[in-house]
């Protein structure tokens, strides 16, 4: 199998360095091997089944603090993308073994071959992607928590794990076609707020009472609601309702002006007045 060799990063900007892994001999080009007991990668020699491993579960994560700053290797900037949805790359894909496994990723996570994990040079940590083998139509989806490959023409390191099913181990590298995937949001439905006091919605006023306790019967049959006339002051007041939270108080205010009613407004009170009263 073909050795793959990159490097670990610098400045704790990327974690788990990953390399093609071969039968264990070779060199291994990571500037940082010391880091590691191994000195190359390999696969692992106990193989625990993987069949029941399935797809990594797509949430909607924060962004990991660690791991997630644009950065320069080698020469090269690396800019991390800030918005991944719709992102879809092709290219090879490559898988990291033993050397790697149980050191920190990227982000400050544990690297677990057996995880359907994945590294990637520039999506935000942790992102969900779909891989597809374009050999063989397999498809995975994984949940990016490392920088890396750091080699020419390879997009994306997988898990030993994401490997297997992808049918890849024994080649080493796979054509293969990247799609993030995002979790659905949750719409946030807000609880009405509940008024200490019922609502009524003032419409009018009048000094004549008559007039007052028909355009209350008028405005209540149009509107639906019940209504009460009040007096105060030497005004009869119009007043429909009650209503038993805010939200249905500012419905009815703009169903109100769409009847041409200037100002409506809410006034909390308790069901009060004794002449035209209809509250149902």
């Amino acid at each position: 199998m073909a050795n793959k060799a990159w490097c670990y990063g610098a400045l704790l900007l990327l974690g788990a360095c990953s390399s093609t892994p071969d039968s264990g001999t070779g060199k291994s080009g990571d500037s940082q091997s010391g880091r590691y007991s191994q000195q190359n990668d390999a696969y692992p020699v106990d193989v625990p089944k993987l069949d029941h491993v399935s797809d990594a579960k797509v949430t909607n994560e924060p962004y990991s603090r660690q791991g997630n700053r644009d950065y320069e290797l080698r020469g090269q900037f690396y800019k991390v993308i800030k918005a991944p949805q719709g992102f879809t790359q092709e290219g090879y894909a490559s898988w990291y073994g033993t050397k790697f496994h149980g050191y920190h990723t990227s982000n400050g996570e544990v690297y677990d071959m057996y995880a359907m994990s994945g590294a990637h040079k520039t999506l935000p940590l942790p992102s969900f992607v779909r891989v597809t083998n374009l050999d063989n139509g397999k498809q995975v989806v994984v949940r990016v928590n490392d920088r890396g490959p750091f080699h020419q023409g390879r997009i994306i390191d997988l898990s030993y794990a994401a490997a297997y099913k992808l049918d890849m181990l024994k080649k080493g590298t796979a054509r293969v076609k990247l799609e993030v995937i995002t979790a659905p949001q949750k719409e946030t439905v807000l609880a009405p707020l509940k008024a200490t006091h019922p609502i009524f919605i003032q419409v009018v006023a009048s000094s004549d009472q008559d007039r007052a306790v028909d355009a209350g019967k008028r405005y209540a049959a149009l509107m639906g609601c019940g209504y009460q006339v009040v007096r105060d002051q030497g005004l009869y007041k119009v007043q429909l309702g009650p209503v038993s939270d805010e939200l249905k108080a500012e419905a009815l205010i703009e169903k109100l002006k769409g009847q041409g009613i200037a100002r409506p407004f809410k006034v909390y009170a308790e069901p009060q007045g004794t002449d035209g009263v209809n509250i149902p």
